[in-house]
C-alpha cells in the first residue's frame, strides 16, 4: 500500500528536526548539512534511525538545500543520492525528499527568473525519483509562486506525490505575505497530496494558521512547528518547548483534523516518539470544510458568492480601444498597468486582461502583463483569450487562483481549454454556445453549461471551480434574446453556479447607454448575476452597483455608500460628478511612490527638475513623505512585502533621475550616512539583507554591501578603510548567529564607537543582547528609523 492509500485512513508521523540534530552532533558553524551526506554518513544514518526507532511513518532526506543555487552544481546529485540511500538504509517505511526554497527572490522583485527556479527544483525531483524517493515534501515555503513552481517541476517531470508545507509569520502571512487561506487554496488546485504549515512558529503559535487552513483544505493537513521559538542561554540557542508540551498542542491540530503530523526545529527523537503514543489513540478527525468558487492573487482572495456583486474591470481589452491597441503593439506596459491601477481604485475586485491582437505575440505579452500586474496589484485576474498559448503562458506564471476566459461547449474547445485549466489550478469561464452557435432558448443554453460542468468534472475540475456565462445579445438587434439571458440564469441559481455575463453588450447601438447597462444590471443581479463584466470607471454604473450592495446586505449600514455617493447627483455620464478618482495625470509623484508606479517616477521627476526644483527640495517633498507613509502601512500590515518593493522601485527610478543631474552638474549626490551591509561568515542567505539595503538607499543612504558569507576580517578591513559608523548584519540560521557576535567582537577592537544593528529570521531582542549589538532591526522599515537615529546623534 502506497503513502496516498495510508493517507485515506490514517494519521501518518513524520520525523522531526534535521538541523538541530545534526548540530549537536558535530555540524560546525556555517557548514552546509547536506554535506554531511557525503562526509560523515553515519551520523546522517544514526538521526534518521532514533526517528524510526521513535515511530516515524515517514523519514525526511537531509536535502533541504541541496539545489545549485547553494551547492556547486557537480554536488548536487551525490548529495541527493546519498541523502535518498541513507533514508532508506533507516528501515524508514516512507521516505520523502526534502525540497527548500531556493533562496533567492523570483523576479521581478528579485534577480532569479522563473526558469531558473524551475531549472533547480527539476533537477532535484528526477534526481529523487531516481533515488528512489517516495514522495517529495516542500517545506519552509515563503512564497506561493516559487512553491507553484517548485509544483510544476515535479509533477511534469517524475509521478512522485507532494506535500507541501509554508512557513507563517506570527502575523499569519508569510515572509512575502500570502496568508493562509489563499496558500491552500491555490496549492490545492495545483494538485498537491497534502498542504500545510512548518517550521517559524512553536505549535500554540501555529494553530491560528492551521484552523485557516482546515477550513478550506479539502486534502489532508500537514503541521510540523519548531519547538517553539529559539532563546538564548548561556551562549547557546535553545528551543524551550518540551516532548510534552508539544504533544499537548499537538493534541489540538488532530482535533482540527491535521493527518500528517511532525515536528520542526529544536525536536528530538523524543518528540517523535510522544507523537507516536498520541497518534496510535486517535482516528483521523473529519473536518468540515468550507465550499465556494474562489479567485485568488498572491496576497487576496476572493470569493464569488451568490447574492452578492463582485465586479470584473473589463478595461483591459483591445475590443474598441485603439489607445490600448497601440500601447500593445508598443509593449507599453506602462499604459496596461495605468489601466490595471484606475480600475482598482474604482472598485474593481478581479481585473479582466485580454491582450490579443493578430499583428502581436500574444502569448509573450499576455505572460508580461500578467508579471507586471500581479507583482503591482493585489486583485485576482481573469486571463482573456481565443488563444489556447496565451492562455497557457498566462496560466503558467500567474501567483494565485486565476479565472480562465474562456471555454465553451464545442468539443475542440473544451478538449484544449479544460487541460489548462486543471493543471494549473484555474477557476473556468465557461459560455453557453457550442458549433451550432448562441442558442435561442434558455433551456439550451443551459444544455450547454451542464455539458461544460460535466467535461470538468471529467479533468478534476469542480463544479465549484466553472462559472457561466448565458451570453448576452444587443436589446437594438435581438430584444427577445434578452429575456433568454435572465432565465439562464435563474436556471443556473438553482443549481449553485456562480455566473457571469459582460454587460455593455446589452446596449450596443442605442442611445444613454449607461442607463441601459445599469437597469440591465439590476434586473440581471435579481435574476441570479454574481460577477459583471464592467467599466468600473464609469461613475452612473458604480452609483447601481453601490445601491445594489446595499439591498444585497454586501454595504453594512450603507456605510459605502453614504461615503461616495452623498454628494452626488444621478448621471450616466463617465465623469464623476463629486469625487474624482485621481488619474495618472493628477498624481503626484508622492503619488506615484506610494502607489509604486515605477513606469511613471522617472519623467516626473524630469518634469520637477524642468519646472526648477531642487535635488534636495523633491527628496524631502515627495520621496521621503511618500516612503514614511509607504512604511507605516507595512508596519501596520495593511501593505506587504510586494508592495513596498514596489514602492521603493519607483523611488529607485526617480533617485536616479536625480544622480544624472548632480552628475552632469559635477556634483555628487548627498548622503545620509555610509552603512555597511553583510550577511555573516557561514550565512549564504541574503534575501533580507537585500531589501534592507534597497530601502535604505530609497532615503538616501550610502550602502557598502559585502554580499552573503563574509569573513570577519573583510568587515573589520571595511569598517576601518571607509570610516564606517554604522553596520548592518544578518543572519538566517541560528548556526551563524556566533559568528554575528565574533564580527561584533572583531571590529570594536579596533573600532570601538561602531554601531551595529541586527536582523535575520532566527533574530529577537534577546539574541541582539547576545550578540553585543547596539539594534535590532525586525524588518527593512525598522533599519530605517535606527539608521535614522544613528545619524542624528
Amino acid at each position: 500500500m502506497g503513502i496516498l492509500e495510508d493517507l485515506k485512513s490514517k494519521i501518518l508521523l513524520i520525523d522531526g528536526a534535521m538541523g538541530t540534530q545534526l548540530q549537536a552532533r558535530g555540524l560546525p558553524v556555517g557548514e552546509n548539512p547536506e554535506y554531511f551526506n557525503l562526509e560523515h554518513p553515519e551520523i546522517v544514518l544514526a538521526i534518521h534511525q532514533d526517528y524510526v526507532a521513535a515511530g516515524a511513518d515517514i523519514i525526511t532526506t537531509n536535502t533541504f538545500q541541496a539545489n545549485a543555487a547553494k551547492l556547486k552544481e557537480d554536488e548536487v546529485l551525490p548529495i541527493i543520492n546519498a541523502a535518498v540511500t541513507l533514508a532508506q538504509k533507516s528501515g524508514a517505511k516512507y521516505v520523502a525528499y526534502d525540497m527548500g526554497p531556493t533562496g533567492h527572490m523570483l523576479q521581478p522583485l528579485g534577480t532569479m527568473t522563473f526558469t531558473e527556479a524551475y531549472e533547480l527544483f527539476k533537477i532535484q525531483a528526477i534526481a529523487a525519483e531516481n533515488a528512489g524517493a517516495d514522495l517529495i515534501i516542500l517545506e519552509t515555503m515563503a512564497d506561493l509562486l516559487e512553491t507553484k513552481i517548485a509544483i510544476l517541476a515535479i509533477k511534469e517531470n517524475t509521478d512522485l506525490p507532494i506535500f507541501a508545507t509554508m512557513t507563517f509569520q506570527e502575523d499569519g502571512r508569510t515572509f512575502v505575505g500570502t496568508d493562509p487561506v489563499t496558500a491552500t487554496l491555490t496549492l490545492q488546485n495545483l494538485g498537491v497530496d497534502a498542504v500545510g504549515a512548518n517550521c517559524s512558529l512553536g505549535p500554540k503559535e501555529i494553530l491560528p494558521t492551521v484552523e485557516k487552513i482546515a477550513q478550506v483544505a479539502k486534502i489532508p493537513v500537514m503541521v510540523q512547528a519548531n519547538a517553539g521559538l529559539p532563546v538564548m542561554e548561556n551562549g547557546e540557542t535553545v528551543y524551550k518547548v518540551t516532548a510534552d508540551e508539544y504533544s499537548d498542542y499537538a493534541e489540538k491540530l488532530l482535533t482540527l483534523g491535521v493527518t500528517v503530523l511532525g515536528s520542526c526545529c529544536g525536536s528530538t527523537p523524543a518528540f517523535t516518539a510522544k507523537l507516536r503514543q498520541l497518534i496510535d489513540q486517535r482516528q483521523p478527525v473529519e473536518r468540515q470544510v468550507k465550499i465556494g468558487t474562489f479567485l485568488t492573487s498572491a496576497l487576496k482572495t476572493i470569493e464569488i458568492k451568490a447574492n452578492e456583486l463582485t465586479l470584473i474591470g473589463e478595461r483591459i481589452n483591445p475590443t474598441g480601444k485603439p489607445r490600448l491597441k497601440e500601447a500593445l503593439r508598443q509593449r507599453d506596459v506602462a499604459y496596461i498597468v495605468k489601466e490595471a491601477v484606475a480600475q482598482r481604485d474604482a472598485g474593481a475586485d478581479i481585473l479582466d486582461v485580454n491582450v490579443g491582437l493578430p499583428e502581436i505575440d500574444e502569448a509573450d505579452m499576455m505572460k508580461t502583463a500578467v508579471s507586471e500586474l500581479q507583482s503591482l496589484l493585489d486583485l485576482p485576474l481573469q486571463l482573456d483569450s481565443s488563444e489556447i498559448s496565451a492562455l497557457e503562458a498566462g496560466a503558467r506564471i500567474y501567483n494565485g487562483v486565476p479565472l480562465i476566459n474562456s471555454v465553451n461547449g464545442k468539443q475542440q474547445n473544451l478538449d484544449a481549454v479544460l487541460p489548462i485549466v486543471a493543471k494549473y489550478g484555474a477557476v473556468i469561464l465557461g459560455l453557453c454556445l457550442d458549433e451550432d452557435g448562441i442558442p435561442d432558448t434558455a433551456e439550451k443554453r443551459f444544455a450547454i453549461a451542464q455539458k461544460i460542468i460535466n467535461e470538468a468534472a471529467k479533468y478534476g475540475i469542480d463544479k465549484t471551480r466553472v462559472m457561466i456565462d448565458p451570453l448576452v445579445l444587443t436589446a437594438s438587434a435581438q430584444q427577445e434574446q434578452v429575456q433568454v439571458t435572465l432565465d439562464t440564469l435563474r436556471m443556473l441559481r438553482e443549481i449553485n453556479i456562480r455566473t457571469v455575463v459582460g454587460l455593455s453588450n446589452i446596449s450596443f447601438g442605442l442611445p444613454n447607454r449607461a442607463l441601459l447597462n445599469g437597469t440591465f444590471l439590476a434586473q440581471a443581479f435579481g435574476a441570479g448575476l454574481c460577477a459583471p463584466i464592467m467599466n468600473p470607471k464609469s461613475d452612473y454604473m458604480m452609483s447601481v452597483v453601490r445601491s445594489l450592495k446595499i439591498f444585497s446586505n454586501q454595504d453594512k449600514q450603507a456605510i459605502d455608500f453614504i461615503e461616495k455617493e452623498q454628494n452626488t447627483q444621478i448621471t450616466t455620464s463617465n465623469q464623476s460628478v463629486a469625487k474624482i478618482t485621481a488619474t495618472d495625470e493628477t498624481l503626484n509623484l508622492q503619488e506615484m511612490i506610494i502607489k509604486g508606479r515605477k513606469e511613471l517616477t522617472e519623467q516626473e521627476t524630469k518634469r520637477l527638475l524642468a519646472e526648477g526644483k531642487m535635488p534636495l527640495e523633491i527628496v524631502d517633498g515627495y520621496f521621503i513623505p511618500a516612503l514614511n507613509e509607504v512604511g507605516d502601512a507595512f508596519g501596520a500590515g495593511t501593505l506587504f512585502l510586494p508592495q513596498l518593493m514596489q514602492s521603493a522601485e519607483a523611488t529607485k527610478n526617480a533617485q536616479e533621475v536625480l544622480k544624472m543631474r548632480l552628475l552632469s552638474e559635477g556634483k555628487q549626490s548627498e548622503t545620509n550616512g555610509k552603512i555597511l551591509l553583510c550577511t555573516v561568515e557561514g550565512d549564504i542567505h541574503d534575501i533580507g539583507k537585500n531589501i534592507v539595503k534597497m530601502i535604505l538607499e530609497n532615503y538616501g543612504y550610502d550602502i557598502i554591501d559585502l554580499g552573503k558569507d563574509v569573513p570577519i576580517q573583510q568587515v573589520v578591513d571595511t569598517v576601518l578603510r571607509e570610516k564606517i559608523e554604522l553596520v548592518g548584519l544578518s543572519a538566517l540560521m541560528t548556526t551563524t548567529v556566533q559568528n554575528m557576535k565574533k564580527t561584533i567582537t572583531a571590529v570594536r577592537e579596533v573600532a570601538p564607537n561602531t554601531i551595529f544593528m541586527v536582523g535575520g529570521a532566527v533574530l529577537n531582542k534577546e539574541y541582539k543582547e547576545f550578540v553585543g549589538a547596539d539594534y535590532y532591526a525586525k524588518d527593512a522599515m525598522a533599519s530605517v528609523t535606527i539608521a535614522q537615529e544613528v545619524f542624528r546623534k
